[in-house]
């Protein structure tokens, strides 16, 4: 019999509809019942494509006796944490500040007040190591709330207060920061934080295996956009500048080379276990690839090296092929397990349904019996090995055991050496062996596919579509400027209410009930920026106008600045809290300031760049203090204390002249400027009502002409690709 989330649209809770724990969503209904059976709410916090969140479903939520004892005690509710951010992020940081880490599925117990009194994450189903498994703590908790409710309630309130205390003291030490410091200037502030950022990632670095710290290893591409930053503010000659860029280049090789590179079907896993890059956690992320494709083209711009172009092209071809849904949206993630094929060659009896990499993994045996001459080719660029090549210590599951994961082992060239082989024929076999295995593959039964289209995430990869469409060109192999424009008028279709001015959240067959966070409108309005100065089309900066106004109302701390993670009134969410960390995603306030100094430059509006300015103040006590907390923000920060810089292209932008000029601000990384089209038509109507300065700009005898302005002055006008690089050498 189907529980309550058969009802649901979320992949991860319908994952739980034929569970006999009788879950609920979040929702009044499940809060109603649990302050009228005075039980505590047992709530599960998980994504439809974590791995621990299947075995702990599979482990305890499927156990008929486990979930008699929820279903006895406790009012279960199930929250899949990408529709609900809000919900997640409030007991995430509980959970962190009472055991020290965090992670999914996230467990958590509540009053009927919704105010939590105990949390952890994955719980056994019985008890190891000295450690009680997960029916032992719901005894335990019951019998608390029988004999002893009243100290689990004041827990509940205490936990409240503490993080209600502990993050109105950080903003109350940020309003006294400039004072102890004795009113240090944001560019002090600013000079000091950059230093401190530089050599945190300088000393992290891992020489050997590249990326910053040990295992695991996450691609935590804030960390990337910092320091290509920091290599735009010092220029290419100087030390700094050159050290970062060497820092983020390797990263990204070493990625590229690693395991965590899907090498067959294209684009990167969630993160490594280990610190070579080489066993991954095999899930897939719309948010990974988007940031990790920009990562690769700043690089690109960075070093003129065409194996980042390569590396970008690899994560939209697999995005396009894997997480594009028919209308243009992109879906959120692909699940690291799947399940074993018939043939997987498995010795063991009774091995399980499913397995963690089984899509993406092989055994020596079937990859000689497919590539027949060009296995040893093959083997030995990969590192294959005859019994396996994952250590035991990284597989304490052994759920690679007898299989290889691809990862390279030699450059191309030194395989070519190896086998008696010109680069050409080398880089022949290579790519004719991986079309080979990318069909081979796809009979395999694939991962589940979460098909969410969520905002914030199609924010992100509209963005790097838009980049895209900036530093390959409208004639790369990829036409990503119209993947973008697909995406972005699917959102404004399918997630945005016109009449209301507000987007929604996610989609499934359908728009979800759900409003979106603040994430969604800073990534969305990005994506817009981005949009626009890829193609020019003037909707889009005017959306971007409009959205942030609506931002600002729903989610702007008028009393301190910066953005609340969620909007006011929502009687759900007991805590309502800022984002301060970037980390897999970056904090809604850090893009949010960089969003408001761009249409404070692009629309000559002082106002959003006030905004703008105090919403870095808001997070000063954290980037000040812990500048690799928020790499996001610096690079924010950098902008706000740059001279406003423009380049203004007149004449036609679907032409072949001015697009030739637009190509040359794309060519290398450097400075920020703000970048306008007047094509004499509704557009530079629109512009020339908020910058009248724009209004008398033409193009002088019909070709297309760049302005370089800085400070609001600008240079003679030019017309040519080679006119325009002096132009921007000399700024």
């Amino acid at each position: 019999m189907p529980n309550a989330l058969a009802h649901e649209k979320s992949p991860y809770l319908l994952q739980h509809a034929e569970n006999p724990v009788a879950w609920l969503p979040w929702g009044e209904a499940a809060f109603a019942r649990a302050r009228a059976e005075q039980k505590p709410i047992f709530l599960s916090i998980g994504y439809s494509t974590c791995h621990w969140c299947h075995v702990m479903a599979h482990e305890s939520f499927e156990n008929a006796a486990i979930a008699e004892i929820l279903n006895t005690h406790f009012i279960a509710i199930k929250v899949d944490r990408e529709e609900r951010p809000d919900v997640d992020k409030v007991y995430m940081t509980y959970v962190q500040s009472m055991t020290s880490h965090g992670g999914w599925p996230l467990s958590a117990w509540l009053t009927p007040e919704l105010k939590p009194f105990y949390g952890g994450t994955y719980f056994p189903p019985e008890d190891r190591h000295g450690r009680p498994g997960f029916p032992a703590i719901l005894h335990a908790i019951a019998n608390g709330w029988r004999t002893e409710r009243e100290k689990l309630v004041a827990e509940g309130e205490r936990a409240i207060t503490t993080l209600r205390e502990h993050y109105e003291g950080r903003r109350e030490a940020g309003e006294g920061s400039k004072g102890n410091a004795g009113e240090r200037t944001l560019v002090e502030a600013a000079s000091g934080a950059f230093e401190k950022g530089f050599e945190y990632f300088f000393e992290a670095f891992d020489a050997e295996h590249g990326g910053f710290g040990g295992a695991p290893k996450f691609p935590r591409a804030a960390n990337l956009n910092f320091l290509f930053r920091i290599a735009a503010l010092q220029g290419p000659q100087n030390e700094m500048g050159t050290e970062a860029v060497k820092l983020a280049a390797a990263t990204l090789r070493a990625m590229a080379r690693g395991g965590i590179h899907d090498h067959v079907g294209g684009g990167y896993h969630r993160y490594s276990v280990d610190e070579g890059w080489f066993v991954p956690h095999f899930e897939k992320m719309l948010y990974d690839q988007a940031q990790i494709a920009i990562n690769c083209l700043d690089a690109r711009q960075a070093t003129g090296d065409e194996r980042f172009a390569w590396m970008a092209r690899d994560i939209f071809s697999y995005v396009a092929r894997e997480l594009t849904g028919p209308e243009g949206g992109f879906y959120t993630a692909e699940d690291a397990d799947s399940a074993l094929a018939i043939d997987d060659g498995a010795e063991e009896p009774h091995a399980p349904a499913h397995a963690e990499g089984a899509f993406y993994v092989w055994s020596a045996a079937e990859l000689r019996m497919a590539l027949g001459e060009n296995f040893a080719f093959i083997a030995s660029h990969f590192g294959m090995e005859e019994n396996g090549n994952v250590p035991a210590a990284l597989d304490p599951h052994a759920e690679f055991r007898g299989k290889n994961i691809l990862a390279q082992r030699r450059t191309l060239a030194e395989s070519a050496q190896q086998h008696a082989l010109t680069p050409e024929q080398a880089n022949d076999r290579l790519l004719a062996a991986l079309a080979l295995l990318r069909d081979m593959r796809a009979v395999r039964p694939r991962p589940h596919l979460d098909d969410k289209v969520i905002t914030a995430n199609n924010g992100l990869m509209v963005s790097a579509l838009a980049r895209a469409h900036q530093v390959l060109g409208a004639d790369d192999i990829g036409n990503y400027l119209a993947a973008a424009t697909r995406a972005a008028d699917f959102v404004e279709r399918e997630l945005f209410d016109a009449k209301r001015g507000v987007l929604f959240r996610n989609w499934r067959a359908g728009r979800g009930a759900t409003e979106g966070f603040a994430e969604d409108y800073a990534f969305w309005i990005q994506a817009l920026l981005d949009l626009y100065e890829a193609s020019f089309a003037i909707r889009w900066l005017r959306w971007a106008d409009q959205l942030q106004t609506k931002m600002d109302e729903l989610f702007w701390d008028s009393e301190r600045g910066g953005y609340f993670n969620s909007a006011a009134g929502d009687a759900s969410i007991v805590l309502r809290l800022k984002e301060d960390y970037d980390g897999a995603e970056p904090a809604p306030s850090s893009v949010a300031a960089m969003n408001l100094l761009r249409l404070g430059a692009l629309l000559h509006d002082d106002t959003r760049r006030t905004q703008g300015l105090r919403t870095i103040e808001a997070f000063r006590p954290q980037w000040s203090r812990a500048a690799h907390a928020m790499p996001q923000m610096l690079c924010a920060v950098e902008l706000a204390l740059e001279p406003p810089r423009h380049v203004v292209l007149a004449g036609d932008p679907t032409a072949a002249d001015f697009r030739a000029l637009a190509a040359v601000l794309h060519e290398k990384i450097g400075p920020r400027r703000a970048l306008l089209a007047v094509d004499g038509g509704e557009g530079q109507a629109w512009l020339a009502q908020r910058a009248p300065w724009l209004a008398g700009l033409k193009p002088p005898d019909g070709r297309a002409t760049a302005y370089v302005c800085e400070e609001f002055s600008c240079q003679p006008p030019v017309t040519t690709a080679d006119e325009l690089r002096r132009t921007l050498v000399a700024r």
